[in-house]
């Protein structure tokens, strides 16, 4: 009879234990450990800071591992046709200050190893044909351009990398001195400025001596480029789409949460509706090679800033009725304009719409650390949704999924 009751005793821990694990209706198989869960980089590509190779073993980290951005390098052609397009239409007379024949541009990179900036950098060069082999700074060839109608010689006079004094990359401030520096150094000889982005293109505007009326590009369509376009401060910039990026990032993990594999996962929302009916309007392109999901870019000018200035959001994306999800996010630079102005709010609209609770993790911009820290209770959550400080640094995420 003892022995009887030891073996009942015995089978009813192990069935306790299975529950316990499981859930009410499930067993211990059912626990998903942390390297089986979807994970989504985002705008900032696992890739190689010096060749820009992208990081394919980070990419394999699992089945449900997939990258989230925009085309960086139709984007950096985009930014070099728009600044075609603009020269085109331009007086040569009030476009070339000195009267010397020769438009001359300083140019702004933001970061010489961040995939998207050697798009940028190289879009600009070979559209104004100063492209000599290399998104180095410094590194340029006489190119010319159709200026009104006249054929002019253009020179990039010079380009830096704007870094911080603290180490952080893309810095407003860096471009603000850089700024000051050019236009006592060069004078008239600057005819145009540009830059890879929004933040330091304002960061230039805030130089005291910036030279009036000198046309100047960015890209980002941060809500104050746009503001400054509108009022003729800023020529032009680009829009990359915030809302089709922050959409895309929670539309894939909720395809991959909702347990759908192969062409599912980036068809299902993007170029159909999903099992609750939502579908993003814009663009968004997949890249097998790479894994990626990419949003189309788009030139906005005095012609169009309008639409964007209206703050619309998609209403391709409803309320749904799909199961509440827990995601860990992490954003590299607390302080960055794009990510703060425009992709944080649209995750923030977005994300309650899809059944996705968000739990935020922002860094310094400076020290990997800094999000890696906060990566933390990784059990406590769904799924990942990673913006890495360094390009890099995909290994130090994916090693803490390891269990």
């Amino acid at each position: 009879m003892k022995k009887a009751l030891m073996l009942m005793l015995i089978a009813l821990i192990a069935v306790t234990s299975v529950f316990a694990q499981g859930g009410a209706e499930g067993t211990a198989s059912d626990v998903v450990l942390n390297r089986d869960k979807p994970l989504v980089f985002f705008n900032r590509q696992p890739s190689d800071p010096v060749s820009g190779e992208i990081d394919m073993e980070t990419m394999n980290w699992n089945d449900k591992t997939y990258y989230v951005g925009f085309d960086a390098v139709g984007g950096g052609v985009v930014q070099g046709q728009m600044i075609v397009d603009y020269l085109a239409s331009a007086d040569p007379a009030k476009l070339d200050r000195n009267g010397d024949g020769v438009i001359g541009y300083v140019l702004c990179i933001g970061d010489v190893g961040h995939n998207d900036s050697r798009a940028r950098t190289q879009g600009i060069r070979q559209a104004l044909g100063t492209w000599a082999g290399s998104t180095d700074p410094g590194v340029s060839q006489q190119g010319s351009a159709n200026v009104g109608g006249t054929t002019m010689p253009v020179v990039e006079i010079d380009s830096r990398a704007m870094t911080g004094t603290d180490g952080s990359t893309w810095n407003a401030n860096a471009a603000t001195d850089a700024m000051g520096n050019w236009a006592t150094q060069y004078g008239t000889q600057i005819d145009m400025v540009i830059s890879n982005n929004d933040g330091m293109a304002m960061g230039c505007l805030q130089a005291s001596n910036y030279p009036t009326g000198v046309p100047i590009f960015g890209y980002d369509a941060n809500a104050d480029a746009l503001e400054a376009i509108a009022q003729g401060r800023l020529t032009g910039t680009v829009s990359q789409n915030a809302d089709a990026q922050a959409e895309a990032t929670l539309q894939t993990l909720r395809n991959l949460l909702d347990g759908l594999t192969g062409a599912d996962v980036y068809t299902k929302g993007f170029t159909e509706p999903d099992q609750w009916g939502n579908q993003i309007s814009a663009t968004v392109d997949y890249d097998a090679e790479n894994k990626a999901l990419l949003a189309a870019n788009e030139a906005v000018t005095i012609a169009n800033v309008d639409r964007l200035l209206s703050g619309a959001r998609d209403e391709g994306i409803k309320q749904s009725e799909a199961p509440v999800v827990d995601v860990l996010l992490t954003i590299y630079n607390s302080a960055d304009n794009f990510l703060s102005s425009n992709y944080l709010p649209a995750l923030n609209y977005y994300a309650p719409l899809m059944g996705i609770n968000l739990t935020v993790v922002q860094g310094d911009g400076q020290n990997e650390s800094s999000c890696l820290d906060r990566f933390t209770n990784l059990s406590n959550f769904d799924a990942y949704a990673i913006n890495m400080v360094k390009t890099n640094s995909g290994p130090d995420y994916t090693s803490r999924l390891q269990y």
